[in-house]
C-alpha cells in the first residue's frame, strides 16, 4: 500500500493504544457509535477478550473525561465489531467500511425487506420497520428494483440492523444521514419512528425460546437426546395469559400480567421473578431469580430445526449403527477375553471376561445385559473406529464404553474408560488403552 494512502486510514481511523502490558488479541472496527465515550463508527479498537458466552468482547476505549489518561476497558456486543484481527491486516479492514464509517440510515416504509444478496430476488433476512435507523456499512454491486419496467434511484448497501442483523437494502427507501462524536443526527430527514422497545418486546412473545446449548448440540451434529428436550423452553403465551420456564432443573408457571422496560431492551414481567434482556431478534438472555433468592443467567435462542425431527433421527441412527453391528457379526470369540454374542433385540451375552475384571468390568457383572450406541467418536477419530458400544451389564448399575471397529473377520474394542468426552463425542482415546479383537466363529 503507498504511504500516503495507508497515514490516509490512520489519520481517519486512529487507533486507540494500549500499555505494553495489556494482552491483545487483535484489532477491530467499530461498526455502531458509542455515543457514551464519544466515538464515532470506523475506529479501530484494541480487543482483548471474547466472550461467547455474554456474546460480548472486552474492547479498549479512551475515557471521555479530559483528565483522564488511562485506557477504559468496556463490553462491546459481538455484533458491534469487525472480526479481530493483527495490527498489520486493520488498515484493509478500516478502509473496506471508510467510505460509509459515519453513515446511518432511517427507514421510509414499514415492511422494507433487508436481503441476503443485492438482488430484488434474493432471500429476506430481515424486515425494517419505519423509522428504524440502521448503520449504513459500505456500497455493493447489484441490479436495481425495476418498477413499471424503470430501474429505481439509488444503490445497494450492507446494512447493519440494531439487534446485529446484516443484509443487504436498496438506498431508494433509505434516508441516508451522518452522525456526530454524540451519536446525533446531521442532515437527512427527520423520520418518525416507531416504539422500538415494544417492537423488540412484542417479538419475544408468543414463541418458544430454547437454551443456546440446542443450537450448538444441532449445529455440531453432536446429539445428546437426554438433554435436548422439546419442552425444555421458555414461553410467553399472551394468549392463554401464561408465562412458562421449563429447563433441567427449573419447572415455573405464572400468570401473565404484562411488563416494565427497566432499561435499554431490558424488561421485568410483572410479580415475576424474571427480566428479559433483548439481544437480537433470535437471542434473548433471561434472568431468573428462585424461591431461595439464587439467581440465574439463561442464555436462550430460537430453533427453526424441528427438535422433535432431530431427537428421532438421532434414535434412528443409533439404532442403525447397533443394528450393523448385530448384524454382521455372528458368535464373536477371544482366546483372551471369552466368547461375545449381540442380539437383534439390544441385548447381549458375553463369557469368559475375568481377565478384564474389574480393570475395566465391575467385579459383580453378569454375563449378560443390554448394549447401546449412546456415544460417537469425532471427525479426528473417525478414521480409525465405527463409534462405541455402550455395555450395561446385569449385577452392577455402571456402564462401560468400548470404542469399536468392525474388520474382516471380526470386531475390534478398545478400552474407553479413560477417554476423553466432550457430550455425546469421544475426542480422545485413552492414554494406554486395553485393546480387544473377537473373531467371527
Amino acid at each position: 500500500m503507498p504511504k500516503i494512502a495507508a497515514l490516509f486510514i490512520f489519520v481517519l481511523f486512529p487507533f486507540v493504544f494500549t500499555s505494553c502490558e495489556d494482552k491483545v488479541m487483535g484489532y477491530s472496527v467499530l461498526l455502531w457509535d458509542l455515543p457514551e465515550y464519544q466515538i464515532q463508527s470506523g475506529t479501530v479498537l484494541p480487543v482483548y477478550i471474547r466472550s461467547n458466552i455474554s456474546h460480548v468482547y472486552v474492547a479498549g476505549v479512551t475515557d471521555p473525561d479530559p483528565m483522564a489518561k488511562s485506557l477504559m476497558k468496556i463490553e462491546i456486543p459481538l455484533w458491534q465489531l469487525t472480526d479481530p484481527v493483527k495490527k498489520g491486516k486493520v488498515g484493509a479492514v478500516s478502509k473496506k467500511y471508510a467510505d460509509c464509517a459515519n453513515t446511518y440510515a432511517s427507514v421510509k416504509l414499514d415492511g422494507l425487506p433487508c436481503r441476503a444478496e443485492p438482488v430484488n430476488t434474493s432471500k429476506q433476512v430481515y424486515r425494517l420497520r419505519k423509522g428504524e435507523v440502521i448503520k449504513i456499512l459500505y456500497q455493493g454491486n447489484g441490479q436495481a428494483p425495476m418498477t413499471g419496467g424503470v430501474p429505481l434511484e439509488g444503490e445497494w448497501y450492507r446494512i447493519l440492523t440494531k439487534d446485529g442483523t446484516q443484509g443487504w437494502c436498496f438506498s431508494y427507501n433509505l434516508n441516508l444521514f451522518q452522525t456526530d462524536k454524540n451519536g446525533e443526527q446531521l442532515g437527512g430527514e427527520k423520520i418518525e419512528t416507531e416504539a422500538e422497545e415494544d417492537n423488540y418486546y412484542l417479538s419475544i412473545l408468543d414463541k418458544a425460546w430454547y437454551p443456546d446449548s440446542f443450537s450448538t448440540m444441532i449445529s455440531s451434529g453432536n446429539i445428546d437426546i437426554t438433554k435436548l428436550h422439546p419442552s425444555y423452553n421458555f414461553t410467553i403465551d399472551t394468549v392463554n395469559n401464561k408465562v412458562s420456564l421449563n429447563l433441567s432443573g427449573i419447572h415455573e408457571s405464572w400468570d401473565y400480567n404484562g411488563y416494565t422496560k427497566t432499561d435499554e431492551y431490558q424488561y421485568t414481567l410483572n410479580d415475576i421473578p424474571i427480566v428479559i434482556v433483548y439481544k437480537k431478534s433470535t437471542f434473548i438472555v433471561v434472568r431468573y431469580t428462585d424461591d431461595s433468592g439464587k439467581p440465574q443467567e439463561l442464555n436462550l435462542v430460537t430453533i427453526s430445526e424441528d427438535i422433535n425431527s432431530i431427537v428421532a433421527d438421532e434414535k434412528k441412527r443409533r439404532a442403525d449403527e447397533y443394528a450393523k453391528v448385530a448384524d454382521t457379526t455372528d458368535e464373536l470369540s477371544s482366546s483372551s477375553y471369552g466368547k461375545l454374542t449381540f442380539n437383534a433385540d439390544g441385548t447381549f451375552r458375553w463369557t469368559g471376561f475375568k481377565l478384564l475384571v474389574p480393570s475395566v468390568i465391575s467385579a459383580g457383572a453378569k454375563n449378560a445385559g443390554t448394549c447401546s450406541v449412546k456415544y460417537a467418536v469425532s471427525k479426528q477419530l473417525a478414521d480409525n473406529y465405527d463409534g462405541v458400544l455402550t455395555f450395561k451389564f446385569e449385577g452392577t448399575s455402571d456402564e462401560v464404553n468400548f470404542l469399536y471397529k468392525l474388520e474382516n473377520g471380526g470386531l475390534r474394542l478398545e478400552d474407553a474408560s479413560e477417554a476423553t468426552f466432550n457430550g455425546i463425542l469421544v475426542t480422545e482415546r485413552s492414554s494406554s488403552p486395553l485393546i480387544l479383537f473377537f473373531k467371527n466363529n
